[in-house]
C-alpha cells in the first residue's frame, strides 16, 4: 500500500471504474481489496439496475466510505456504455489515472500497484493474459481459442503490437481519455477494448503490457454472444479503413 506524504506521487488521484450486474456476492469484498492497495484509489461502481440488489449493497458501501461512489443506470445497457459513462465521471472528478476492471475478481486487485508503477513510463497499461504464454484459468477451451485468435486477428488487421488486444484490465492517463473523444466510441464488449487500444495507438500514446493471471469466476459459462463476436470482427476492418482514409484525406474536419 502507498502511504507517501510527498506532494508529487501522493497527489495523484486514481479512479477504478467497475461495471456491475448481479455481483452482490463480490462487490463489497472487491471494494475492500481495491482500496487496500493504495490510499489514492477511489472506486466508481456503475450498476445496471442489478436484480440481485448489487446497487443497494454498493450504496451502503458508499455511505460508509467516501472513496466509493455509485452510478445507477436504468438497465443493462452494455459494458462499453458503462465504461464511457464511468470514464466521464472520473475525468469530471479530476482523476489522473482511470482503471477499468471486472467486478468478479477475475482481475486481481493486488496487481493495481504494478499498474500504477508502470504508469511512470506509459500512457496506457494493459493487463495481458497472453504476454507470457497463456495465463487463463477456468475458461472452456473453445472460449480460450476464440479470445486468443481474436487478438491475433486484430494484430494482423490493425497493426497493434499487443499480445492481448481484447483484455479489460487497464489503466489510462487522463489525457489519453480526453484525447480520444470517448463519446465517439460506440462499440461494446471485445470491440470496445479493441477500439480503445487502436485509438491510443493511432494517437501515438505509449502502450505497455504487464502479465496477469486471469481467473474466470464463472467457470464453464460465457457472456459472449454471436453479436459481440460479429461486432469485433467488423470493428477491426472499420478501424483499419478509417485509419487509411485519415492518412490519405486528413481528419476530415
Amino acid at each position: 500500500m502507498y502511504t507517501s506524504d510527498q506532494s508529487g506521487p501522493s497527489a495523484l488521484k486514481i479512479t477504478v471504474v467497475i461495471p456491475t450486474y448481479n455481483e452482490r456476492d463480490n462487490i463489497e469484498k472487491l471494494c475492500n481489496a481495491i482500496l487496500l492497495q493504495d490510499e489514492r484509489i477511489n472506486v466508481l461502481i456503475v450498476d445496471d439496475n442489478s436484480p440481485d440488489g448489487t446497487g443497494k449493497i454498493a450504496d451502503r458501501i458508499a455511505e460508509t466510505n467516501e472513496r466509493v461512489r455509485v452510478l445507477h443506470r436504468a438497465g443493462k445497457l452494455g459494458l462499453g456504455s458503462a465504461y464511457r459513462e464511468g470514464f466521464r465521471i472520473a475525468l469530471d472528478d479530476n482523476a489522473d489515472y482511470v482503471v477499468e476492471m471486472d467486478a468478479d475478481f477475475s482481475h486481481d486487485p493486488s496487481m493495481l500497484p504494478t499498474f500504477i508503477d508502470k504508469m511512470t513510463d506509459c500512457d496506457l497499461v494493459i493487463g495481458s493474459r497472453y504476454i507470457n504464454g497463456v495465463s487463463v484459468v477456468n475458461w472452456p477451451i473453445r472460449r480460450l481459442i476464440l479470445s486468443y485468435c481474436a487478438s491475433v486477428y486484430t494484430r494482423v488487421i490493425t497493426g497493434l503490437k499487443l499480445s492481448d488486444c481484447t483484455g479489460g484490465f487497464k489503466c489510462f492517463r487522463r489525457d489519453v481519455l480526453e484525447s480520444i473523444d470517448i463519446g465517439s466510441i460506440r462499440s461494446d464488449g471485445y470491440s470496445f477494448q479493441i477500439e480503445m487500444n487502436f485509438r491510443c495507438h493511432e494517437k501515438g500514446f505509449r502502450i505497455c503490457e504487464v502479465p496477469i493471471i486471469f481467473v474466470d469466476r464463472h467457470a464453464g459459462t460465457s457472456k459472449m454472444s454471436k453479436q459481440i463476436v460479429r461486432e469485433a470482427v467488423l470493428m477491426v476492418w472499420k478501424l483499419k479503413l478509417g485509419s487509411i482514409r485519415r492518412s490519405i484525406f486528413g481528419s476530415g474536419k
